[in-house]
């Protein structure tokens, strides 16, 4: 199968499909994928960790599931896979190889998805781009010269170019939605709780972090999130269990939603005009579609948003690094580490026990605050990032005269992400937009806590109006031979 064919951007449901029918065998999709990577990889180095051998050999022996014989891609960051390397995008971590299987690597096998490699993801996942000293930069399949988003930046810009048809990736601050929306495909936050973190974890960061996948289409998103929700054992808490399958509702009629869009964010900053347009002209199709539209957000204090994240966040670092160094019995210092990463686990060492819990306490309040907003509104539109995608070195911390600084540079570029992962919401970005440049421009949409039902009918009814799958970046077209 060559890189030319429909394949390519064939989604993960028509794939597994074709498989059922008898149409294509594991092993050709598998190959069909491999091609896809060794043309278009070199271009966009989304894949750092091949493994065709072992992919090919699943593809011979595969469970009954849902996915089965449809190629998949991990991200290098928390979810691991046994007797493979787990780098985490971290020089400390280059030679570490797992012992097992995380409970979601376990699930995503059991549904019949064949890995075949690991994505590119920043150190530690802590950048919104994804430019890592130890594999260097993703590139954004629309535009080489431009970052694709992090820190699932290498799943993103793999889905985009049509090596896979879906990726996985996590999210603490956006790092799913983000990414979906710098390469123009569909990113799915799900609830704090709905996915598995054992056996190695509980939470991370107070439950900043969630796992799920970049894909194709919403169809995909959906049954890969039934075939992976749920509780495992031991697990400190889950999200409540939907009503249906996450699949039926995608076609299904969302009804007259009451819809809140915002073009600034908490701290009074208008969007970039692309980002504003892309706002509008999507509150006006929904407005098409028969819902309630209107202008609102909820009256959140910015600063204290962004101050309490940035703690309980600073504080997760430190954690993480600290348990790098106890797990491997090392000591680091700032040469170990890239400067941000570095910056992010200095303020977390600063951070006191008290000071923790008061930040917890306030990310608690501004929940309570955002489901009051929620009980008038059933969806809150905004747009994903502050701007389009924007060059490679962008967030190079030498260009900036002090850390702080540079981390204040990120912060402008997500203000939209961060406060669903606080409240534990549902969120998602949209692929409908384009701006003059070819460029993607994402639109984020959030529902109420344990609601990816309503999100996904919206997301299907939004796509089916303005589909996306037909658009091709131009890295395709440019390595077909």
């Amino acid at each position: 199968m060559a890189l030319t064919d429909d394949l390519a951007f064939t989604d993960a449901t028509a794939q597994a499909q074709m498989v059922r029918q008898g149409d294509v065998q594991p092993s050709e999709l598998v190959e069909a994928a491999i091609e896809r990577i060794e043309k278009v990889n070199p271009k966009i180095n989304a894949v750092i960790t091949p493994l065709y051998e072992q992919a090919l050999a699943t593809a011979n022996k595969l469970p009954d599931g849902v996915f089965a014989g449809v190629p998949f891609l991990l991200k290098d960051l928390v979810a691991s896979y046994s007797g493979v390397r787990m780098a985490s995008g971290a020089t400390v971590l280059k030679d570490f190889v797992a012992d097992h299987d995380s409970e979601l690597v376990a699930r995503l096998k059991k549904s019949g998805l064949i890995i075949v490699g690991l994505t590119n993801t920043p150190e530690l996942g802590c950048h919104t781009t994804t430019e890592p000293r130890l594999f260097g930069a993703t590139r954004n399949p629309w535009d080489t010269e431009r970052m694709p988003g992090g820190s699932s930046g290498g799943a993103a810009a793999a889905v985009a170019a049509g090596l896979v048809p879906m990726a996985h990736g996590n999210d603490a601050g956006g790092s799913i939605r983000m990414p979906a929306a710098c390469c123009g495909v569909f990113g799915l936050k799900p609830t704090r709780g709905r996915n598995p973190l054992g056996p190695d974890r509980g939470d991370v960061m107070n439950g900043l972090l969630v796992e799920h996948a970049l894909t194709r289409s919403v169809r995909d998103s959906a049954a890969l999130l039934d075939a992976t929700a749920g509780p495992d054992a031991g697990a400190p808490y889950w999200a409540e269990r939907p009503q249906r399958p996450f699949a039926q509702e995608v076609g299904a009629d969302p009804g007259r939603l009451r819809l809140a869009f915002a073009t600034q964010t908490l701290k009074d900053v208008e969007a970039h005009p692309d980002c504003v347009d892309a706002v509008r002209e999507v509150a006006e199709l929904c407005q098409e579609l028969g819902h309630q539209v209107e202008e609102a957000r909820p009256e959140l204090d910015g600063e204290a948003v962004e101050n309490a994240f940035d703690t309980v966040f600073s504080a997760g670092m430190a954690a993480a690094i600290d348990g790098i160094a106890r797990q491997h019995n090392a000591q680091f210092s700032g040469a170990d580490f890239e400067p941000l990463t570095w910056y992010m686990y200095e303020k977390g060492c600063g951070v006191g026990a008290g000071d923790y819990l008061l930040a917890v306490n306030a990310l608690q309040r501004i929940s309570r605050d955002m489901a009051q907003f929620f009980a008038t509104y059933d969806v809150w539109l905004t747009p994903t990032l502050a701007e389009p995608p924007v060059p490679l070195s962008t967030f190079d911390f030498a260009r900036f005269n002090s850390s702080q600084q540079g981390l204040e540079r990120v912060l402008a570029f997500m203000p939209f992400t961060q406060i669903f992962n606080a409240t534990g919401q549902p969120a998602m970005s949209v692929p409908l937009c384009w701006n003059a440049a070819n460029l993607p421009v994402g639109t984020h949409f959030a529902g109420r806590y344990g609601d990816e039902a309503t999100l996904f009918r919206l997301a299907g009814q939004l796509e089916a109006a303005r589909p996306w799958a037909q658009r091709r970046p131009p890295v395709c077209a440019a390595s077909v031979s």
